[in-house]
């Protein structure tokens, strides 16, 4: 078989299996890659990013460019995506990076940390700042370029049997939550559990877990956490602005062309920007559902607010310490946030503060 046929038959698993360099891929060229998403078919706005961003490079690649999308288990894992990337074994992932916080705090940075930026923000680091830069530069070591590719906006704080009113009521309380933010939990007195979006309303249903946070009214509503918890935290301060990546494995994109290029990052973005505008559109509606069914709002107290931000700068300042890989990306990313905050104070926040009181 020779190399244009491995190419277009077999995508990078089989040139690797092949023992073949990949050469440049001509954008006339047909191509079938794979994605795999760590997040459930059954979302329309988590998986559904990976299937917006296929058929958009499908439609401008005029069919010659085709992406299959798998969720979680069907080729590997829900956490399985970066070392499935970095190997090979797909040429694509979507996820939320901060689920590879074992691995490296630092791969939170590019998804959301406690008291980060928001959504807005998020994107304009990534886009005008330093953020892709910096990020790539991280993951080069991984055998993988990155993509912002959605953007879940401000999340909610998670679904509780009992309303939280104080940080005693946190002490030994076991909830998921994604990631990174689990340190500042335990910082606080809880237990934290990674657990994947599909699994997660066993866990709360059976008592595994105490409490669950997944992202906001849209989506739990699908997933019926309200049936087992229905008291309703906000804000989610963990995520003010999580960001999923496309992840591409670096081997692969090397070898497309130009053309193909620059097509995954226009269709990348399409599916970033669209995301966002799904939440924003349906959240409120689901929200009001939600009430309907039961679920009671209650906001965390301050104490709690407080204490989480305590901790959470106090441990960003241990791995800047600690850590050269994050403490070069943070040192941006918090002069970033910095002045951003400043510049929402005086035009985003008062606006939208403004609007929300009135009666409209």
């Amino acid at each position: 078989m020779d190399r244009r046929s491995i190419i277009k038959n077999a995508g990078l698993a089989g040139i690797l299996a092949a023992g073949a360099a990949p050469a440049v891929i001509h954008a006339q060229t047909a191509l079938r890659w794979r994605l795999t998403s760590s997040f459930p078919k059954s979302l329309d706005t988590l998986f559904g990013v990976s299937d917006v961003f296929a058929k958009q490079v499908k439609e401008m690649s005029g069919g010659k460019f085709e992406i299959t999308t798998h969720g979680p288990g069907e080729l590997v894992p829900a956490f399985g995506t970066i070392d499935a990337v970095q190997a090979g074994t797909v040429e694509m992932a979507s996820t939320a990076p901060y689920y590879y916080f074992g691995k490296d705090p630092t791969f939170a940075i590019g998804c959301a940390i406690p008291f980060g930026l928001n959504s807005r923000q998020m994107t304009a680091w990534m886009y005008q700042g330093n953020g892709l830069k910096l990020t790539r530069e991280f993951y080069a070591q991984y055998n993988i370029i990155n993509f912002a590719m959605g953007n879940t906006g401000a999340q909610m704080g998670g679904w509780f049997r009992k309303p939280i009113q104080s940080l005693e009521d946190i002490k030994g309380l076991k909830f998921r939550t994604g990631g990174f933010s689990g340190k500042v939990w335990e910082r606080i007195g809880g237990i934290a559990a990674n657990i994947p979006g599909g699994e997660i309303y066993q866990s709360l249903e059976k008592g595994t877990i105490d409490a669950a946070e997944w992202v906001g009214p849209y989506d739990d509503l699908k997933l019926g956490f309200y049936k087992v918890a229905n008291n309703y935290a906000y804000p989610g301060y963990w995520e003010g602005g999580p960001q999923l990546d496309l992840h591409v494995n670096t081997k692969a994109y090397e070898g497309l062309s130009s053309e193909y290029k620059a097509i995954i990052l226009a269709a990348s973005t399409y599916a970033h920007v669209n995301m966002q505008a799904q939440y924003d559109a349906w959240n409120p509606g689901a929200l009001k559902e939600l009430v309907s069914k039961g679920a009671k709002l209650f906001p965390f107290p301050a104490p709690v607010m407080n204490a989480a931000f305590k901790e959470s700068m106090a441990l960003y300042s241990e791995l800047s310490a600690s850590n050269p890989a994050w403490k070069k990306i943070y040192e941006d990313y918090a002069n970033f946030r910095r002045d951003q905050n400043l510049w929402f104070r005086f035009t985003e926040s008062t606006f939208d503060n403004f609007m929300q009181r009135q009666k409209l």
